[in-house]
């Protein structure tokens, strides 16, 4: 089995994620102990969902200026993947200043949503070690995140919220989990759930994500069956869980596995009851946010007051031939968001369940033929009844290259921290305004931590 060969700390660390969660653990350490029992027990219920969007998605083919002088100068800068002016899907700003924005034509759905004042578009947002500007990057005065356009690194950097550091470490959807633990007295499962296997982003010291299939809502062991009338594999597999094991690394895995097994059943029997009438489009995403939506109305029998979720699309690596790519990526968020929304409507905690998106980076807005290289800054977005929608938050860059938000070839300089934006979604989950810097240790160099997006 694969699993010996990964190192003890890859697996008490990393790999947890993958397994395997269950009900959280009970203890806590140091501030998150302090900090944990202060809060007081909630009466309310609210979730997060973070998408994160693999590989880069190119934001600036998802929002668009429209005015005449702002869009001649984006079709010519962008070239080739300039989207044409007739096709974007208008969008009224309530504080638009004067300005006009349009949507890609794939996002119908979350124009509508955005009309309806349930989804907002944050702009311009990635990590930074501190306010920067495009002089103190080209003078190599700014410190700056780590391998600031590598896929990984910024995967975790985003995940995280550490960005002058190297190792992973814990994720910052993971230390709001730890905080706000104390919330969910009887819970029989992790209020981190991912659907989409391991991730950074819920990585916590006290709090073990739990990973499903979003497809059965199992644990998906992969030719293991945790029936009854099992085969003789399986029934062995069992078996093997319930020795006595020698060494730590095999008394952790099976103490860890028995664990899951035992969450799956009551994930199972709590799904069981679990109908929804909202439909959701086939594709991966919509298979996954289904699911969630399906967790979300078994929380009472989870006993859960809090829950983070985690789900993702990838493929927005778009360095080539990227109108034919990343047109189809694009239509699945737009649909799948819509119908995930629908269903937190008919659940009725539209108002206590927000989604909202990460990604590696931005592209550049120079196109290098047929697609666009690493970026940085990117639009994100965030949706729910809970978001003061139908606006455009944080500073749209000047879009020209060499003007005054560009490192070169259209690499926005972000102007919004990832730190920020994560700081305002934990904000409204609960995290005290105090307890911040444990969650995200370098927000105290940006002057807002709340963007002022939640109600």
């Amino acid at each position: 089995m694969t699993f010996m060969k990964a190192t003890r700390r890859t697996f008490l660390h990393q790999s947890v994620c993958a397994a395997l969660g269950a009900p959280a653990m009970n203890s806590v350490v140091g501030d998150f102990a302090r900090v944990a029992a202060a809060v007081p027990q909630a009466q309310d219920y609210k979730a997060l969902v973070c998408l994160f969007l693999y590989g880069g998605n190119d934001g600036d083919n998802c929002l668009i200026p429209r005015s005449q002088s702002e869009y001649k100068n984006y079709a010519a800068q962008r070239g080739a993947l300039a989207l044409p002016q007739s096709q974007l899907l208008p969008i009224t700003l309530g504080k638009s200043e004067g300005r006009e924005f349009g949507l890609t034509p794939h996002w119908p759905e979350l124009q509508s949503l955005f009309q309806q004042k349930k989804l907002a578009l944050v702009a311009n947002v990635g990590p930074l070690i501190e306010p920067t500007t495009r002089q103190m990057y080209l003078s190599k005065r700014a410190k700056l995140p780590r391998n600031l356009f590598s896929h990984s690194d910024q995967q975790t950097v985003w995940s995280n919220s550490r960005p002058d550091e190297l190792a992973a470490g814990t994720g910052w959807g993971g230390r709001v989990a730890d905080l706000m633990d104390s919330l969910n007295a009887n819970a029989q499962l992790s209020m981190s759930v991912s659907v989409s296997g391991a991730n950074v982003f819920q990585v916590g010291k006290t709090i073990v994500p739990y990973q499903i299939s979003p497809a059965s809502g199992s644990l998906g062991l992969a030719n293991v069956s945790l029936s009854a009338r099992a085969d003789p594999v399986s029934r062995a597999f069992r078996e093997l869980l319930a020795q006595e094991h020698p060494g730590l690394f095999e008394t952790e895995y099976a103490r860890v596995m028995k664990r899951a097994i035992e969450a799956d059943k009551i994930v199972k029997s709590a799904l069981a009851n679990v109908s929804l009438k909202t439909p959701f489009p086939a594709g991966t995403l919509g298979a996954q946010l289904k699911m969630i939506a399906r967790l979300i109305a078994a929380r009472t029998a989870f006993g859960l007051k809090r829950q983070i979720f985690f789900c993702s699309l990838g493929s927005f690596d778009t360095h080539g031939d990227q109108l034919t790519e990343h047109p189809p990526l694009l239509r699945q968020v737009s649909q799948a968001l819509r119908a995930f929304y629908d269903a937190t409507v008919e659940l009725g905690v539209a108002a206590q369940v927000t989604t909202f998106t990460m990604s590696d980076f931005g592209r550049t807005f120079r196109s290098n033929g047929k697609g666009s290289d690493h970026g940085w800054g990117n639009h994100h977005l965030v949706l729910g009844d809970a978001v003061k929608g139908g606006e455009l938050y944080g500073q749209f860059p000047t879009q020209v290259i060499g003007g005054p938000d560009d490192t070169e070839l259209g690499r926005w300089i972000p102007t919004i921290a990832s730190d920020q934006y994560a700081a305002t979604l934990a904000l409204w989950f609960g995290v005290a305004r105090s307890d911040l810097s444990i969650v995200l240790p370098n927000v105290g160099r940006f002057a807002a931590p709340n963007l002022e997006v939640m109600m």
